[in-house]
């Protein structure tokens, strides 16, 4: 899955577009991405662990190597305030 993702660093994404689109289709998978999501939000909160979030913004697919600091009903919180669209996550590992 990795090889078709470019590496980016965390302050870059304020500077992203995201669509509005799902970049999930499936239902499974979106509850599959919910669970991921809880489980980066304890790893950050409790053990300040770094994961890589895969997601798409409006031109390519990208991964972000960071820890998650909150979540919202539409968006993944990093450090400094930095925003993820939940509906633009592919994969938190």
């Amino acid at each position: 899955m990795t090889e078709d993702f470019i590496n980016i660093d965390k302050e870059a994404i304020a500077t992203l577009k995201f669509p509005k689109t799902d970049v999930l289709k499936e239902v499974e998978e979106i509850k599959i991405r919910t669970g991921e999501i809880n489980r980066a939000l304890a790893l950050g909160n409790l053990e300040h662990s770094k994961l890589k979030i895969f997601f798409e913004d409006n031109e390519s697919k990208k991964v972000v190597d960071t820890t998650v600091w909150a979540v919202t009903d539409k968006n993944v919180i990093l450090k400094q305030g930095v925003m993820i669209p939940i509906h633009r996550i592919y994969k938190l590992f």
